[in-house]
């Protein structure tokens, strides 16, 4: 199955046009010759233990082409965050449309636009960063994204600047005849005391199959500063592979959240390098799945020089014959002495069939330092149940309600309120009594 499916995408990599610039097309040629020789991860590989990619490899995805697709209002209603005031790129099936777009008021110097334009146009000055990205590319779909490569979003936020609107990148799948396979690149740059807030959101119609496939870049140089916010709520028959690469600067901190209540095999890959001192990573994740979902987490942070921080704080909530699985990992290399991390994943499993492997690790090269993990697994606290019930609350109201408290404990530290409402309304919808929680919101 595996040999089948690498020819697919070697069969749909000779159809690209090469109309790329040399040295992207030199990018692409590498990376797909690294994925003809080593293939699609298998559960013999300890970073994909846990995860059966065969779900995506038994499915011949095509490449997105450029098109006209329209997204339904409804489905566009449903996600945009225009009545935010936000700056937004909108792309459906794969391609940014301009009609959808709105960008408006830019701070003086500041480029948002989406990929391909850019690569049209201006593509020298981008060059530099993704050369460096290749060089990390490691697993197939890290190679498949670079053999792509075509279509994204790229933020530059020049030294001192601070974007007042948040950015919104939203990312729509429609129903085709054909499943389709969406290779985005977002490349985020943030100079010198740069501040900017960015918000990703994949979505796709509810009886929609396809592959997002996905790889965020951001570069914070000295004492800039990114809240960064993923929403992953895909169709449930949609797979989704995404990963935040970061590489964080003297006193430049970044804050993520990464938001999983979609898809049916999700891989969500996180992996921050802190390499001058005072730079800080502060890692959030909520992940929620029923039915046979399957939600995969990897996180790893990197201190690489003394006085970095980092915080990593996961929560999962699994119903049915769902599967979760956390693998966060802090790498202390010899010289980071006087680093501060932390990591914490605490699991709720809602019903017997669900399962949940977690493994946080830590790695320490050196020795001043202050590190902490630990991970939790149970179900919900009978005391508590029994305390709801005894003030004549129903059972299952009494379930969803300690769920949601359980949930909150993530939710409340995003401070930007219209995600923070949004997830809140997201989450509750996923519970019995919807309505009811809703009230207790208010």
């Amino acid at each position: 199955m595996s040999e089948a499916a690498v020819a697919h995408y070697l069969d749909q990599y000779a159809r690209l046009p090469q109309s790329a610039p040399v040295w992207l097309n030199g990018i692409r040629a590498a990376a797909i010759d690294q994925f003809r020789r080593t293939g699609f991860p298998s559960m013999r590989q300890e970073d994909w233990k846990y995860t059966d990619v065969r779900p995506i490899i038994k499915r011949n995805f095509l490449s997105v082409a450029a098109g006209a697709d329209a997204a339904r209002p409804e489905l566009l209603d449903g996600y945009t965050m225009q009545a935010w005031d936000c700056h937004e790129l909108v792309f459906v099936n794969g391609s940014c449309r301009s009609a959808y777009t709105h960008i408006r008021d830019l701070e003086q110097g500041v480029i948002l636009r989406s990929l391909a334009e850019v690569l049209r146009h201006d593509a020298t000055g981008i060059q530099p960063y993704f050369e460096q990205v290749h060089a990390k590319s490691q697993s197939a779909f890290d190679n498949l994204n670079s053999a792509f490569l075509a279509e994204g979003a790229y933020l530059y936020v020049p030294d001192g600047v601070c974007i007042e609107k948040p950015i919104h990148l939203l990312f729509l799948a429609e129903q085709r005849p054909e499943p389709l396979v969406g290779h985005f690149r977002n490349l985020l740059v943030l100079g010198k005391q740069a501040r900017a807030t960015v918000i990703e959101t994949y979505a796709g119609a509810d009886s929609a199959e396809y592959l997002t496939n996905t790889i965020t870049e951001y570069t914070g140089a000295a004492s800039a500063h990114l809240r960064h916010y993923k929403l992953q709520q895909e169709s449930l028959r949609g797979f989704h592979v995404g990963s935040l690469r970061a590489t964080l600067g003297r006193d430049s901190e970044l804050v993520s959240h990464s938001l999983s209540l979609g898809g049916a095999l999700v891989r969500n890959n996180i992996h921050a390098e802190l390499t001058e001192t005072g730079a800080a990573a502060t890692l959030n994740g909520l992940y929620i799945a029923g039915g046979k979902q399957h939600v995969d987490n990897h996180t790893c942070v990197e201190h690489r020089v003394p006085h970095t921080t980092s915080a990593g704080f996961y929560r999962g909530v699994l119903d049915g014959n769902a599967r979760g699985v956390f693998n966060g990992r802090v790498v202390v290399h010899a010289q980071a002495q006087k680093t501060d991390a932390q990591l914490s994943n605490a699991n709720l499993l809602l019903s017997s069939q669900a399962e949940i492997d977690t493994k946080p690790e830590l790695e320490i090269y050196a020795d001043d330092v202050k590190c902490s993990h630990g991970t939790t697994v149970g179900q919900l606290d009978e005391n508590m149940l029994f305390y709801l019930r005894s003030r004549a609350i129903d059972e299952k109201t009494a379930r969803s309600l300690l769920t949601f408290a359980f949930a909150e404990d993530v939710i409340n530290r995003i401070d930007f309120k219209p995600v923070r409402e949004r997830l809140e309304l997201s989450v509750a919808g996923k519970l019995p009594d919807t309505e009811l929680i809703r009230n207790f919101m208010a």
